[in-house]
């Protein structure tokens, strides 16, 4: 059984019980609202499913409630930024606002930091670049999910990277992927739901492959296109932890543990479209590219093609009306964490939700 409630009431949850955490208030709302944009997205493994270890992590001190990064390097188009523990969705912002001013002073800009944490979906900053006229790049590592190829003990992370660009009316095309066959918190989810995994998604222990979750969590997480998979996430690592001096590998600690450092780090890119071509000029082309997408034959039992991005703002549009699905095993949790403090759980949803899912 699920709950239905309305997304700006979960925000308000969220952000109440990150406050009452020491979180400051305009912290606590981008945060919470990097959740519940996941949930509007449908990618519930990114929602409020991870609120308890954020706050678990709080609590311990492992990451700080506020936030206060140093730049220790400012090279015009280049700039590094020590997150010195703060919340990862604090510090990937603040790498998206100095990315995307750069970018529009130099045509391009990287900003690396070092010593931050999960900062949820890559996308809910990518497609911040993309609504400025850039296209953005953005990599980061995470703790250790799978073995590299040929192995049985984790040794990479799952180090999403995503890559947006505006598409004029089409809105956004995004990319925003782990470099296994899944995300881990999917595997959390399902864990949460007990239901079987697919097959191909993790393995146990010993390197044999599983469709139980609970075991899957103990075990590794398999690798997305076999070897590539690998390949891909230790390059992601190469970019966002060994060269933005953070953490890599085994080093990272990831949301799950309460009471370890992160570690962690990101690399962001990001480019000023209008220094290699007009927006427009670039928008018209890409909407031809997507359009030859969509226009292609589908395959048998195959309704729609879309384009990448496509079905995250449908299942925006559609929260807006139905509302949010919250699984009962999250909703008991949160009702524990607002138990244990002042907040008050809302109710059954009643309202409409906003329009838009995340900053524009």
């Amino acid at each position: 059984m699920n709950r239905s409630i309305d997304a700006d009431a979960l925000r308000r949850l969220g952000a109440d019980l990150l406050v009452q955490a020491g979180v400051p208030a305009a912290d606590a709302r981008l945060l919470a609202d990097t959740l519940v944009t996941a949930e509007q997205w449908g990618h519930a493994s990114h929602g409020m499913l991870r609120l308890p270890w954020y706050l678990a992590r709080l609590r311990s001190g492992a990451m700080t409630a506020v936030t206060q990064s140093q730049l220790v390097l400012d090279n015009g188009a280049v700039a590094v930024i020590d997150g010195r523990d703060g919340i990862g969705q604090v510090l990937a912002q603040e790498a998206t606002r100095v990315g995307i001013a750069r970018a529009q002073a130099h045509g391009v800009s990287v900003v690396a930091v070092r010593n931050s944490n999960h900062f949820g979906t890559a996308a809910y900053f990518t497609r911040q670049c993309a609504h400025q006229g850039c296209i953005g790049v953005l990599a980061t590592n995470a703790s250790p999910a799978m073995a590299p190829w040929g192995g049985r003990t984790k040794a990479l992370g799952t180090n999403p990277w995503s890559i947006a660009a505006p598409a004029g009316a089409r809105g956004v095309v995004v990319m925003d992927i782990a470099n296994t066959a899944v995300a881990r918190g999917k595997i959390y989810a399902a864990a949460q739901r007990n239901e079987a995994i697919p097959a191909g998604w993790a393995a146990d222990g010993r390197g044999v492959p599983t469709t139980d979750a609970h075991t899957a969590l103990q075990g590794l997480i398999l690798p997305m296109a076999g070897h590539k998979g690998y390949i891909i996430s230790f390059m992601m690592d190469v970019l966002a932890g060994v060269l933005t001096g953070s953490a890599f590998g085994a080093g990272v600690a990831g949301p799950y543990v309460a009471d370890r450092a992160s570690g962690c780090g990101h690399l962001f890119i990001t480019i000023q479209i209008d220094a290699l071509m007009p927006r427009a000029q670039f928008e018209q082309r890409l909407a031809r590219l997507i359009e030859e997408v969509k226009a292609v034959p589908r395959a048998a039992g195959i309704e729609e093609i879309f384009f990448p991005g496509e079905i995250e703002a449908r299942r925006c549009a559609e929260s807006r009306t139905r509302g949010l699905s919250i699984p009962e095993q999250t909703w008991k949790t949160l009702s524990e964490l607002a138990a244990q403090s002042t907040v008050a759980m809302p109710g059954i949803r009643a309202a409409a939700g906003p329009a838009e899912c995340g900053p524009s």
